[in-house]
């Protein structure tokens, strides 16, 4: 018998079971694979059996200390898996349905779902107990704090029933589950918060993932014109395979230039929409100048704690327009997931292209350090 069924066998009477979960135990510290305890689900509650989950910028951060002090991090949040077992008034989902996890399950309540602005619910539901450290560890019991409400590298993972989004179960968890984070954020900063339409021009600054995703968004909007801008050659070259129409190395010129470029491919004018994928003074900057007078522009790239963005008062008046910031891709998880999984399937939206690599479990630390080098859209990891 293994440890993880000694401990099981002790807690069956409570109905909780351990696990193997990835955790941060310590500002900074490498990551850590221990045993978890997930607790039986309460009324509204749901465990779920995780198949995959993408490594995101935002894990490293709560890694690093860089969201919040809440030490120790159950870490991963880009997850897709089957729900195994439900709370007795779960009525959501059903055992058995393939999921992809959220971290807006909205309350339909606060003020913002009142005023028919559910995408800003301030009140998103989690589940009911926290997870903690199983026995045999030396902080035994202690709770976890679970990434945006999730924390799904791990086995199985409990979230409240909202945060599970039913989609088609013939989509690949590896590819489904980058919609719970990164993904939508790009793909619904263009789609939903920058509103591109139908032969608009758009530019996106920053090639990662989530900037990648941003061109894909924009290209099944029906954008005439997308303009990828980044310091690597590879992404770019990469953002054309997205759908990009033009591309800009932004290595060795500078912001002025990055402009002008942007400008020069746009009749002079700027384009409709500029997306501010990075989240650094610079490419805001650049996002904003970019912008046709009265364009729209987006921030989704996460800026630091320090960071600011400063322009004459009269350049913000002047040029006009919009600017706004994109939480989460503006999205509603049960309207857009089951949507673009289909559309995925179709082969309408390149959701599958999105998965550079797959790794275990055991091998987190190490796809945080390939992320960090900028060498993968999403390294995922498949239990």
């Amino acid at each position: 018998m293994t440890v993880n069924e000694n401990l099981n066998e002790n807690n069956s009477q409570q109905g909780s079971e351990v696990v193997r979960g990835v955790i941060a135990r310590a500002k900074g510290e490498p990551v850590e694979t221990v045993n978890i305890v997930v607790p039986a689900p309460g009324e509204h509650d749901v465990v779920v059996k995780i198949q995959a989950c993408g490594v995101c910028h935002t894990d490293l951060a709560y890694r690093d200390g860089d969201i919040e002090d809440a030490f120790p991090f159950l870490l991963g949040h880009e997850a897709a898996g089957v729900v195994e077992r439900v709370g007795e008034a779960v009525t959501h989902v059903e055992v058995g349905d393939f999921v992809v996890l959220n971290w807006r399950a909205v309350c339909g309540e606060c003020r913002a779902c009142k005023k028919g602005e559910p995408k800003y619910c301030f009140n998103t539901h989690n589940a009911s107990a926290r997870m903690t450290l199983a026995e045999g560890d030396a902080d035994a019991g202690t709770e976890l704090t679970p990434a945006l409400g999730i924390g799904s590298f791990a086995e199985k993972t409990l979230v409240h029933e909202g945060q599970c989004t039913k989609v088609n179960p013939e989509a690949d968890p590896a590819a489904a589950g980058l919609l719970g984070c990164g993904v939508m954020a790009g793909l619904g900063a263009a789609v939903n918060t920058g509103d591109v339409k139908r032969g608009e021009s758009v530019a996106v600054f920053g090639c990662g993932g989530v900037g990648m995703a941003a061109i894909a968004g924009a290209v099944l909007a029906g954008a005439s014109k997308v303009i990828a801008v980044d310091l690597d050659p590879d992404k770019l070259e990469l953002a054309k395979q997205f759908g990009a129409t033009h591309t800009i190395a932004a290595k060795d010129k500078s912001e002025d230039e990055v402009i002008e470029a942007v400008r020069e491919l746009t009749d002079g004018f700027g384009t409709d929409v500029a997306i501010d994928a990075v989240g650094i003074p610079a490419t805001t900057r650049q996002a904003f100048y970019s912008r046709d007078l009265a364009g729209r522009m987006v921030m989704v790239g996460v800026p630091n704690l320090t960071s600011r963005f400063d322009v004459p008062a009269i350049d913000f008046f002047g040029r006009g327009g919009s600017l706004k910031s994109s939480w989460y891709g503006d999205c509603l998880p049960e309207r857009d997931f089951p949507m673009y999984v289909d559309l995925s399937l179709q082969g309408r939206f390149p959701l599958q292209d999105f998965v550079t690599e797959r790794v275990g479990l055991d091998d987190v630390e190490e796809a945080f350090a390939t992320m960090k080098a900028g060498k993968v859209l999403r390294s995922v990891v498949e239990l």
